[in-house]
């Protein structure tokens, strides 16, 4: 039996898995985030992610058919930043990924001060919202009372696992996250230049995602359930994970995940860089991955749902309602375009000033045409974020898409008709499974990484309409047009 945990931004799930990948039982726990001025994006690690983390595994221990765990893997979201004391207290809410677009100032100061060719060389990245590094320097600078008392900065699932284990480590595929901080040839922490914003010794250990990171805590068991003694891996955070679970693991694959926000991981053999691009290690030793983001897809369609007055007794119904207005609207929204750039626009454009656009509108629109507009422009932005990582590495041999939006019918059709790719959509627990795998992988309990796809199921294929592929690819060019005129103006409104 193995435990994977995943914790997202809006939700944590956890399933019980055997060693045939089948999915004895599940349970999940919503939480929100908290925004306490514009641009800052936190969560509360002891009340959100460990208590998520100690409930979800409670109730699967307790599940009648469970046997002995060999095994338990987390991921979480990130790459976030958690400021801790020895003993593994936070001294303050984390820090949240890249939409958390708070140290601006730092990304401008940290590539003045190394270079922009120093950093890319470095990180195989510039500095972006995406960058744990500048958001260590936004403390230091900001609140020196919890830099100068924090024994550790790590992230979400180091610190989940550290709870777990009593031992700080992080993955690869996450370190390579905290640019400038990390060396991307050397595979090593790397502060040269950066050693008044950070101590390597108060950095995790760096290791594989399924090397065993320690065993569960006495105390740790009484809080959870799980028995004390369980190897727990080090894991690693959502995105890697939900690609392991739907069977990424060759060059050229990759996953599309319609989660709150976008992301895109293309798996390869090799270090692949591209300015604008995210290059990191994959969670397999030997193999890297070139990835893209948006900053909204779920979000974005959850607040177009609230602004047009929809509600539902569940958020299935809720979307099913928005979904069934769009429907009222031919595909291009007889002419109204949308930009869903709600928090900002990671890939292709990483600005956080960007914001929402509804442009076309006239009398003669209705409800039907925003509802549909908006959702094509969330398609439009994860079109957009493929078709870049497309263009730095060439034809991709398959995309496979998961999360809630793979079941929005218009957001995943307008991806799949203006990319003209098909798209493999699995019927999978999402990350949780990739945790449980990885766990069984660093136990020895399966024969290596490609034995994951014996644990996929695909639920249906997304093909382009054709004959909706003149209209959308010429929306797709308005799309970028759109937010080529307006970017000026928003970055002057707020500056």
């Amino acid at each position: 039996m193995f435990l994977g945990i995943d914790v997202g931004t809006f939700e944590t799930k956890g399933v019980l898995v055997d060693r045939a990948g089948r999915v004895l039982a599940h349970a999940r726990r919503r939480h929100g985030i908290d925004t306490p001025t514009p641009a800052h994006v936190e969560q509360d690690p002891e009340t959100v992610w460990w208590a998520d983390v100690a409930a979800i595994a409670q109730e699967l221990t307790a599940y009648p058919a469970a046997g002995p765990i060999d095994a338990v893997g987390v991921s979480a979201i990130g790459p976030c930043v958690v400021a801790t004391d020895a003993e593994l207290r936070p001294l303050r809410p984390a820090i949240l990924y890249g939409v958390d677009t708070r140290a601006s100032d730092q990304i401008e100061a940290l590539t003045a001060r190394l270079g922009e060719a120093e950093i890319f060389r470095r990180s195989g990245n510039m500095l972006t919202s995406q960058s744990a590094g500048p958001k260590i320097a936004w403390l230091r600078d900001r609140e020196p009372d919890v830099w100068n008392a924090a024994r550790w900065f790590m992230t979400s699932q180091s610190w989940l696992v550290a709870r777990l284990t009593g031992e700080v480590t992080i993955d690869h595929a996450t370190a390579g996250y905290f640019h400038p901080f990390y060396d991307i040839a050397t595979g090593d922490w790397n502060v040269d230049g950066c050693d008044d914003i950070i101590d390597i010794d108060r950095l995790p250990r760096i290791a594989d995602s399924s090397t065993i990171a320690g065993t569960v805590t006495t105390a740790a068991a009484e809080r959870t359930g799980i028995p004390a003694g369980t190897p727990v891996i080090v894991g690693t955070t959502d995105s890697p994970a939900e690609a392991v679970s739907c069977g990424i693991v060759d060059e050229g694959e990759l996953m599309a995940m319609y989660g709150s926000s976008g992301y895109f991981i293309r798996a390869g053999d090799s270090l692949r860089t591209a300015h604008g691009l995210w290059a990191a290690p994959f969670v397999f030793p030997g193999t890297a991955v070139l990835a893209a983001g948006t900053s909204t897809a779920g979000t974005a369609t959850r607040w177009i749902a609230d602004v047009l007055g929809l509600s539902g007794a569940s958020d299935e119904e809720t979307f099913a309602t928005l979904i069934a207005l769009a429907d009222g609207s031919p595909p291009g929204a007889r002419g109204v375009l949308a930009l869903p750039h709600l928090a900002g626009e990671r890939t292709p454009f990483q600005d956080p000033t960007s914001r929402g656009v509804v442009m076309g509108l006239g009398l003669d629109h209705t409800r039907a045409d925003v509802a549909r507009a908006f959702l094509e422009g969330v398609g439009h932005s994860i079109a957009a974020a493929i078709l870049a990582i497309q263009s730095q590495c060439g034809s991709l041999k398959r995309i496979v898409a998961v999360g809630g939006a793979t079941r929005n019918p218009i957001v995943i059709g307008t991806v799949s008709t203006v990319t003209g790719l098909p798209q493999e959509v699995t019927d999978s627990p999402g990350a949780a499974l990739g945790d449980a795998f990885l766990a069984a992988l660093g136990v020895g309990a399966v024969e290596g990484p490609s034995s994951v796809r014996d644990w996929v199921r695909v639920r249906q294929v997304i093909h382009p309409v054709d004959a909706d592929r003149e209209r959308l690819t010429g929306d797709h060019a308005d799309y970028l047009a759109l937010y080529a005129a307006t970017a000026p103006l928003h970055r002057r409104r707020t500056a």
